[in-house]
């Protein structure tokens, strides 16, 4: 018998895959948030499907997603960036990299971690909705608006309400994964 996945992943492998093992698992390393923050800021205005065909391409151009490295970033490294065909080439977005690294890093040392800031917004425990078809799923919440505010008051760009939710479903802070879905009660 098939497995019943959440209609948005359906047809595409790579898509399945990604649903299957990661979308909606919660993740707590401050590596693994920083990477999401990064992808989800590249993804704004384009597909994930986009962004996660270029997933290993990312990962090579900003240095493994370190964000003390992607930080330090300058001119030269912004140009080689705005220069590599593997990645979404906005330079706004390469840009906002730099100044989102500078910030995570800034929510590190008031936290001690970006992951306890992070979750913090959900008093560290994942939120289970009841999501019966995809499209039903919110864009945006209340949360996601008060994380969003946050997050810019802290100097991070490209965070706006919809990219937030998308971080926090992929990341698992929420559960949107349809309720007759394999995933749903494993996340």
């Amino acid at each position: 018998m098939e497995k019943h996945r959440c209609g948005w992943c359906l047809g595409d492998p790579l898509y399945e895959a990604y649903h299957d093992n990661e979308w909606g698992v919660p993740v707590t390393g401050d590596q693994k948030l920083f990477e999401f923050l990064l992808l989800e800021t590249f993804q704004a205005g384009l597909s994930w499907i986009t962004i996660l065909r270029k997933r290993e391409n990312f990962r090579k151009a900003f240095d493994g997603f370190d964000p003390v490295k992607i930080a330090g970033y300058g001119p030269d490294k912004i140009e080689a960036l705005l220069g590599d065909a593997g990645i979404v080439r906005n330079r706004l977005k390469v840009k906002g990299s730099v100044t989102n690294a500078r910030a995570f890093l800034s929510v590190q040392k008031e936290f001690g971690s970006f992951s306890a800031y992070y979750w913090g917004f959900s008093d560290g425990k994942p939120i289970r909705n009841q999501v019966t078809d995809y499209r039903e799923a919110p864009a945006t919440t209340e949360r996601s608006d008060h994380i969003s505010a946050d997050l810019k008051n802290r100097g991070f760009t490209f965070v706006g309400s919809t990219i937030v939710y998308a971080m926090m479903q992929a990341t698992g802070m929420v559960n949107d994964h349809e309720i007759q879905c394999f995933r749903y009660n494993e996340s």
